[in-house]
């Protein structure tokens, strides 16, 4: 993977380095061009394709790295103005959209172009795929209900709007924070206080710890007190507490306006669009899968509470039960008595700059790309990378750019995700434009004595993300509008919950994983015990993951949408995942960020794409073997290439050679299958 310097930039360079008036004045040009745009359709006697469809296209188009880059900012910017604006640009822009969507006009010309049958059997697929999502968006926004109830639904589409910001904003402004002393730290590491800040309390000194991902998880997982990590848990889910009235607000709203378009409730009108279809079908699935996972979970819970019951005993205290704080403690030590195994030692073996090297070395062979990292690029901070995107059998041709901010800040988003900026769109000119994609996420930083270095879950994590980059990356379709956002909701989990499945391989760890210090390769004997760890703890990992869908069916699938938020997920944690909550007044819903982030009535489909991506890499990968060229460009063409252009089930079909089945997904978790 070569190196570049910034003048030999490739493609049109987005610019990040905006000024609140920059943002402004970009979000004001972008409003009235739109504005036109849609008046011109408006006045069409004669609505086509050519002349009403394609102009809203191409605004979408030429517009969207503007209007992503205006609204990202309030994630990574390190200056509070910026971030400011940003969330005032995303408001601005979504209630420019609510609106835009709610014309009745520019409805009626794109509905005149669906109901010309001859236009519509003379276009191409994706052309004719386009009208009939532009058609159902308009509708699905209530353009087919009556004045007095477009303008309700309109206004509840617009509180909503105001509410998922405000929601999101809490969540990246608030971090919270407590002092501890290194004794209530005991079990950490020593380089988890290597350059960490301190504060003196009654004249104690004392180490902050926050509850951005790098400093919580550890304690969580090694503090042997337990009311070290009882006091980091309640401080992490009590920093947003004005959150939860404003999921209660957005539930409800989002109840009436399903009922507004006709839907018993906002699950029914979310799911119509995705491959489960129903509420019923997800909660059958649920339910199914909670029955299969309390089998693993009754023996994960017995050997836990051997564990939790011997150290009570020790301190000379009766057992009190488990509560939320003991998960991830217990199941870290279950796995390092077991299989002898410790984020501790593994760290040693995954400095990030080289497990990010080789993880790109991974996705150039998969897909046939050639990566170049630009030297002294123009990016919004110093942390961040920024590398070109090459097609491996054609030096001349570019594909596009991706950025890596991948270390925790002050104001910046706080947890892992990938931001689509730029779509690749084919141009009036034939040409096509290049993508762009930012990768965010909050790994350790590097300390006085030593790089940075991540845990076995971190690696995966970076598999996974790097998923998102390249589904958007190499998706190829003539709209915009059928980029990564447009894939199926439970399906677009699926390709990057795949891509975890290298972090397993034996043969892929040894490409990345050597020790920091000597350079010696990761020992065989540590790879089979992190291997043969896999499953430690499947039961309960995955029942948490059904605790999340099902509080979110909870609260989306009633038909009035008042709900208790702070008592329905207590109650649900605590029958789903088996640990209590204790005598906390505590709510995890008010950083729950998917919630009001594009996840509601559909955070089940990290499960449900879980079938498919143990399906996907048992089925062809493992069977052709990893690093096959054919299987990777199999992919690529098959899962990526067509973006949300086509039915995920087609796409399945067509890399399968075959319908998807679960058997894959339930023995990768180590349930036995009926015969």
């Amino acid at each position: 993977m070569a190196s570049r310097a910034q003048g030999l930039l490739k493609g049109a360079v987005l610019n990040f380095a905006r000024s609140p008036r920059d943002i402004q004045a970009t979000v004001s040009s972008i409003i009235s061009r739109g504005k036109q745009v849609q008046d011109q359709v408006a006045k069409q006697i004669k609505p086509t394709f050519a002349n009403t469809i394609a102009p809203l296209a191409k605004f979408e188009n030429n517009n969207g790295a503007d209007t992503s880059i205006a609204i990202f900012l309030q994630n990574v910017s390190t200056d509070k103005s910026v971030r400011d604006a940003s969330s005032e640009a995303e408001q601005q822009l979504s209630s420019f959209r609510i609106e835009s969507l709610m014309r009745e006009d520019v409805y009626k010309s794109v509905r005149a172009v669906l109901d010309n049958k001859a236009e519509m059997e003379a276009l191409e697929p994706e052309d004719r795929l386009l009208v009939q999502k532009m058609e159902e968006e308009y509708r699905r926004n209530g353009l087919a209900l009556s004045q007095g109830q477009r303008k309700q639904l309109g206004d509840i589409r617009m509180r909503l709007s105001e509410l998922s910001i405000k929601f999101s904003r809490s969540i990246n402004e608030k971090d919270g924070r407590i002092l501890f002393t290194r004794q209530e730290l005991d079990g950490l590491s020593e380089d988890y206080f290597d350059g960490r800040p301190t504060e003196i309390e009654n004249g104690i000194e004392k180490f902050i710890v926050t509850t951005k991902y790098p400093d919580l998880v550890p304690v969580m997982q090694m503090a042997k007190s337990e009311q070290t990590r009882k006091s980091l848990m309640i401080v992490s889910e009590s920093r947003c507490p004005e959150n939860i009235a404003i999921l209660e607000e957005a539930v409800r709203l989002r109840a009436q306006a399903a009922q507004l378009l006709g839907y018993r409730t906002h699950a029914e009108f979310v799911l119509e669009q995705n491959m489960a279809k129903t509420p019923q079908k997800v909660l059958d699935f649920e339910h199914d899968l909670r029955k299969k996972l309390d089998v693993l979970a009754d023996k994960e819970i017995k050997e836990i509470e051997t564990l939790k019951r011997a150290d009570k005993a020790a301190a000379g205290e009766p057992y009190d039960g488990l509560f939320s704080w003991d998960f991830r403690f217990y199941s870290n030590m279950v796995k390092e008595r077991r299989h002898k195994v410790s984020d501790e030692e593994t760290r040693q073996y995954f400095p990030m700059k080289r497990v990010t090297r080789g993880i790109l070395d991974i996705y150039q062979n998969m897909l046939g790309l050639r990566f170049a990292k630009i030297d002294n690029a123009p990016v919004w901070h110093s942390d961040v990378e920024m590398y070109e995107i090459w097609e491996a059998n054609n030096e001349s041709q570019f594909v596009g750019h991706f950025y890596l901010d991948l270390h925790p800040r002050d104001g910046k988003y706080n947890h892992a995700c990938v931001n689509p900026i730029r779509a690749c769109f084919a141009r009036s000119d034939g040409t096509r434009e290049y993508p762009v994609a930012v990768m965010l996420a909050n790994f350790p930083k590097p300390t006085s004595s030593a790089p940075a270095l991540l845990t076995h879950d971190d690696a995966l994590t970076l598999l996974h993300e790097f998923g998102h980059v390249f589904h958007h990356i190499c998706a190829e379709t003539k709209w915009s509008r059928f980029q990564l956002d447009s894939v199926q909701m439970d399906f677009i989990e699926a390709p990057s919950q795949m891509l975890e499945s290298w972090g397993w391989e034996p043969s892929v760890l040894r490409q990345f994983a050597v020790h920091y210090k000597t350079g010696e390769p990761i020992p065989e004997d540590l790879i089979k015990r992190t291997v043969a760890a896999k499953n430690e703890g499947a039961g309960l990992f995955n029942l948490r993951q059904v605790f999340f869908g099902l509080f979110d069916m909870a609260i989306h699938n009633t038909a009035d949408g008042v709900v208790d938020v702070r008592s329905l997920y207590k109650k649900l944690r605590e029958q789903t995942t088996r640990f209590s909550a204790g005598d906390t007044d505590t709510c995890g819903a008010a950083t729950f960020g998917h919630m009001m982030g594009g996840y509601d009535a559909g955070y089940y489909g990290y499960l449900w794409a879980k079938v498919y991506s143990s399906d996907m890499y048992q089925s062809r990968f493992l069977k052709d073997g990893v690093d096959n060229p054919r299987t990777g460009m199999d992919y690529r063409y098959e899962i990526l290439r067509p973006g949300g252009c086509r039915d995920a089930a087609v796409s399945l079909e067509r890399f399968l050679g075959r319908g998807p089945s679960s058997n894959a997904f339930l023995e990768s978790i180590g349930l036995a299958l009926e015969k």
